[in-house]
């Protein structure tokens, strides 16, 4: 902790703060940490305890994902309030757990938006890792019925789940394009030069033209 204390930077934090974050850490400095402490899962249960961001952070890093029981990771979401640490434990944590599946669905339907987006975070992984067994064609109803009203950081996730829907499965393309052209969610977000619009239409239509760039060019040549 006093190490996580000393890593602190004010401009960081400052930067921080305007996107609900709640720590000044470097973090290439905490992976750096991270690398050095090497795998301690109880260690990393002791630095979630604190409930300090960064130390949650590192905590994530140094962890063994499943080590964690199901309750324990369902706690540990709700707990999870500032956007990087709930990002983190679903992208470093849930997602290589054994539980995922089983929260993923349970997450899916809480009334808690933020628990919520979590659930949505995992299916877009398997819409593109694992589509078997899933409906798409429902999930697509749920997006074009829920979406343009849901709290930011749910929205954001089924946006993203949309967005991916339309680049991994052509057979549904057509009808998420529609949907994001008519819900115009993030249509108007800030984008920076050389980015790519989170806006669903522009994001499909983006990713499938480099598949295509890709395919079409011949292995070992120059581009």
């Amino acid at each position: 902790m006093a190490e996580l204390a000393e890593l602190d930077d004010p401009k960081i934090r400052e930067v921080n703060e305007r996107h609900g974050d709640d720590h000044g850490v470097n973090l290439s400095k905490l992976r750096a940490l991270a690398k050095r402490l090497k795998t301690q899962q109880e260690l990393a249960s002791r630095l979630w305890a604190t409930k300090d961001t960064a130390a949650r952070l590192l905590a994530m890093l140094i962890c063994r994902p499943k080590a964690f029981k199901r309750d324990e990771l369902d706690v540990m979401v709700r707990e999870a309030r500032t956007p990087k640490v709930h990002d983190w434990l679903v992208n470093y944590v849930v997602k290589k757990s054994p539980h995922s599946e089983e929260l993923r669905l349970a997450w899916s339907a809480d009334p808690d938006p933020v628990v919520a987006s979590a659930g949505w975070a995992l299916t877009t992984e398997r819409v593109t890792k694992k589509p078997e067994g899933l409906d798409l064609a429902g999930l697509l109803d749920v997006i074009e019925a829920q979406m343009k009203d849901a709290p930011d950081r749910l929205q954001w996730a089924m946006n993203n789940c949309l967005a991916q829907i339309g680049i991994d499965h052509a057979e549904h393309r057509a009808r998420a394009i529609d949907i994001g052209e008519r819900l115009e969610v993030l249509k108007d977000y800030p984008t920076s030069p050389g980015c790519t619009s989170p806006f669903a239409p522009i994001w499909i239509n983006e990713m499938v033209r480099r598949q295509h760039d890709e395919t079409a060019t011949p292995s070992g040549s120059r581009r």
